[in-house]
Parts: structure tokens; sequence; C-alpha cells
């Protein structure tokens, strides 16, 4: 079933999920009065919203993608601190998904409504693990929600590079993703050296001051790099895409699908969301008896919890 609103508590809306109780919005699209943000990726967050609310992760992270332009106002929480808006109770809870990343538990008239934004359940070293949250509607991401994905062990996946004998290019997001690559590199392939791309660098910094050490890295330069017989160099898409023609490196990109969007030798097959057996076993650990789906193709969850006594609905 396709619905457009959660037990009229939240309402899907173009610009994003609208919560007219509290009178704000989880996640939007485009700049509104008021904004939950799960996680400071550019599909969740976006700049020049006038008041926004989120953890203390995403608020450093926000500030350095957006500048003076991430918000008029920003209201940053701990994880477990809760905080009220128009009698909407809130409260921030890990999601396992980047730095700051957040689930969004919002309590109102005796019902409890989760929001996860993108979340994943696999071991990261790189951020906060997931925290399980009991809720009474559910809303959750649906990015990999079919049987055909199961996520392999990343550590297994990491050390795929050291079967090159050569230097290696991983395309990664520069947030989270570049992050997440370079701890595990550090920590399991400890003979390859590991090259971070100058627009990455201030997240990583950004990851290190909060208490979440990614292991030994340098600056890329261009010489350092070609010096180095086993150097790893660790580069966002868009300049990834540059090294399409290039012969004399190995060419990886790191994400949860299948096949990549950019052209390379191989995949490295860790993602930064769940899977279909933990989706599975969130929904399970929430106890909620209604979930809605967001974010990717709820079809086959549906289909497949039909037979349950959990109501599984589509927003769109």
């Amino acid at each position: 079933m396709q619905v457009t609103t959660v037990n009229n508590f939240l309402t899907y809306t173009k610009t994003g999920l609208y919560c007219r109780a509290g009178d704000f919005f989880l996640d939007p699209k485009k700049p509104v009065l008021k904004a939950l943000i799960s996680h400071a990726h550019g599909d969740h967050a976006v700049p020049n919203n006038k008041k926004v609310y989120c953890t203390l992760g995403t608020r450093l992270l926000i500030n350095q993608r957006f500048n003076a332009s991430a918000a008029s106002e920003i209201h940053a929480f701990q994880y477990g601190e809760s905080f009220n808006l128009n009698g909407v109770k809130i409260t921030f809870h890990p999601a396992g998904h980047i730095l700051g990343s957040a689930q969004i538990l919002m309590e109102h008239e005796g019902e409890r409504y989760l929001y996860t934004g993108d979340f994943k359940l696999q071991q990261d070293e790189s951020c906060e693990a997931f925290q399980y949250v009991e809720c009474d509607h559910l809303i959750t991401e649906t990015t990999f929600a079919s049987p055909d994905y199961s996520h392999p062990d990343p550590v297994e996946e990491i050390r795929k590079i050291m079967q090159s004998q050569s230097r290696v290019l991983i395309g990664a997001y520069a947030v989270g993703k570049a992050q997440r690559i370079t701890q595990l590199l550090t920590k399991n392939c400890p003979d390859r050296e590991v090259f971070i791309h100058p627009g990455i660098v201030q997240y990583h910094k950004i990851y290190e001051r909060e208490n979440l050490p990614l292991g030994n890295w340098r600056v890329y330069r261009r010489g350092d790099f070609l010096s180095s017989e086993r150097g790893v160099y660790i580069l966002p898409p868009t300049d990834f895409s540059r090294y399409s023609r290039a012969n004399d490196i190995y060419k990886m990109f790191a994400t949860g699908w299948k096949r990549s969007f950019y052209k390379c030798d191989g995949l490295l097959s860790i993602s930064d969301h769940a899977d279909w057996n933990d989706l599975l076993y969130m929904i399970k650990k929430s106890g909620a008896r209604n979930v809605y789906t967001l974010h990717g193709d709820g079809n086959q969850l549906k289909e497949y919890l039909d037979s349950s006594e959990i109501n599984v609905s589509i927003l769109n």
C-alpha cells in the first residue's frame, strides 16, 4: 500500500517528511524554517535552512561543507539528549552510517515514531555504533531492501588490495566512506602507504578530533605517490573518473551496489547502508507494528512481511 501520511503525524511532501504537530521537516530537500537533519550527506542535508536541529557530529560536518550558509541557527545535541518542539519530544540515537548520523525518535501523545535516516549494523570503527530503539511506527530507509543484497565482511573486502602488486586508486565518497576505507586500510593492510585527496583531508581531521582515529595516512602529493610502490590513493568520485584511461594503476570503487557507476578494474564491496538481513533484523528489534519505507524501493520488503503482523506501507 502506498501512503502519504504516518498515523496523521508525519506527511510525505515534495520537500520532505513534515511533522505538523512539531512544525518541522525531516531531512528536507530544500531550505525550510525548521529542519531535523539525520546526517551530513548531501541527499539529506541542504544549506540555508533557518533553524537546524542535529547531533554535534553532524554540526561539525555541515559547517565544513556549507560554511556560513549551513543555517541561520544550528541547535546541536548529544546522543540520548532529548528536546521539545511544540510538544513533540525528540531524541537522537546513533545510526551507524557516518560520524554524527542519527535515528530520530519522536514521541507524541503516547506514540513513538522512529525515523532511521541512513543506517547500518555492520561494525565500523570510524563512527558511532548503531543503537536499537523500540518504537510503534518505524520510518526506514530501504536502499538495499532486496534479498539479492548481502554485504560481505568489510575486512575481507579491504584485504583484496593485498592481491595487487601495483599502486591502487580507490574512489570513495568524501564524507563517511573515505574515512571508513582509510581506517580499514591502515588497520588491515599496514604495508600499504595511504594517501588522501586534499579535498577529503578536512573531513579526516574532523573525525580524528572527534576521537575516531583513522591510522597512519598522508596528504596526497603526486611525486610522493608515484615513488611509493605500494601506495593507495583515496579520492572522491569526480576525481576518480579522470583516471579511467590510466593503465599503470589498479582502480577500485567502494560501493554497496553490484556494479560501479564509474569505470574501474574492481569493486570494493563496502556499504554504509543496511543489507536485506540487517534491515529485517532491525525491524524485528524495533518492535514496530507499523513500518513505512523511504529512500529506496520498499516493494520486496512489503511483500516479504505481508504475512506477518507488521503492517508495511510505502511512503511517496
